[in-house]
């Protein structure tokens, strides 16, 4: 009969050689460059109480850690394919693998088309775009950030061409920015600023309008921040094109909002508005000579419902004596 001691010694001998075992796994190499990628990850949310598993991933009670395999690479720094051809017929099968390396090696290869070989892939976005939201929605963290990545990648070369499959798209992206796991959320806002300086606004502003009314406050402000930054790119020819009434409409309607990040994007797009609108119309000659007519304020009212107008006013006159009084 083995003793307790002894007992003990073996069960912990095995797991020792189970950790060693599982901490020599992992280098996994992508197939279309050859080279390996570096067991290297940021490890923002790991516990002092996790546990190493699938040979280096971590996880402590029900919360995800990024894997320690994977190295997110900035773009400036993926190298150029070996094989165009042979890593194009791979796409498709590679980004639908259950295997889900094989899937952040194909993201990433997604990624260098994007940079290096454009023209190359464009045919292909109809079928490739369903399959980043695929991964975009893995749980994952590995496969979803670099999928978030991919989109930014994605945004930067192929512009306005993505406008017809851009909205399963957005709405990820938009989900995924407004989560609570930090490095995710940080790479979601990022590659949604290189959505609305990629795509244009003329473009851009329909599809994003729809978010502003989504139930979620915390996707309607991520919306709300997108929507301000794009507007002020239209121009002034461009605001007046797309219609600055529906525009100070949308606007009006984000001051009430709950969360502080839409209230503040709505301010920051009406003083944009009351710029271009004040401008368009040299309302400081049109004032002395009719000041029933054209005034920003008259504007708001025939725009507006009286408690919205009023909202609206009350916000630019404000922001309009600050700048007198630091003048």
């Amino acid at each position: 009969m083995m003793s307790g001691n002894a007992l003990r010694d073996l069960n912990t001998l095995s797991m020792t050689e189970r950790k060693n075992d599982s901490s020599s796994k992992g280098n996994f190499t992508k197939p279309c460059n050859g080279n390996t990628i570096e067991n290297i990850e940021e490890q923002q949310e790991k516990s002092p109480a996790s546990v190493l598993i699938n040979g280096g991933e971590t996880v402590n009670a029900g919360v995800e850690v990024a894997n320690s395999e994977v190295e997110y690479i900035e773009s400036e720094n993926l190298s150029d394919l070996e094989d165009v051809d042979t890593c194009l017929e791979k796409l498709l099968p590679g980004l639908d693998s259950k295997d889900w390396v094989l899937v952040v090696e194909t993201l990433n290869n997604v990624r260098r088309f994007s940079i290096f070989h454009r023209e190359a892939m464009h045919s292909m976005l109809g079928d490739l775009i369903p399959l980043v939201v695929k991964s975009l929605k893995n749980p994952r963290s590995a496969v979803c950030k670099t999928a978030i990545m991919t989109s930014a990648d994605m945004f930067s070369a192929y512009n306005d061409d993505l406008i017809d499959f851009l909205d399963p798209l957005l709405v990820q992206l938009l989900l995924k920015s407004s989560q609570d796991k930090r490095f995710v959320c940080e790479a979601a806002e990022r590659a949604l600023e290189v959505m609305t300086t990629s795509v244009s606004p003329m473009s851009l502003l329909p599809k994003l309008q729809p978010n502003l009314k989504n139930r979620n406050p915390r996707i309607r402000a991520k919306a709300s921040m997108c929507y301000s930054r794009s507007v002020p790119r239209l121009g002034v020819e461009g605001i007046k094109e797309y219609g600055i009434d529906k525009l100070i409409q949308v606007a009006a309607s984000q001051l009430s909002d709950q969360l502080p990040e839409s209230r503040e994007a709505a301010r920051t797009l009406l003083l944009e508005l009351q710029t271009v609108y004040e401008k368009s119309h040299d309302v400081s000659t049109t004032i002395s000579e009719h000041p029933e007519m054209s005034s920003w304020e008259n504007f708001c009212q025939s725009k507006l419902s009286p408690l919205s107008a009023q909202a609206v006013l009350r916000v630019t006159n404000i922001a309009r004596e600050g700048l007198v009084i630091g003048s």
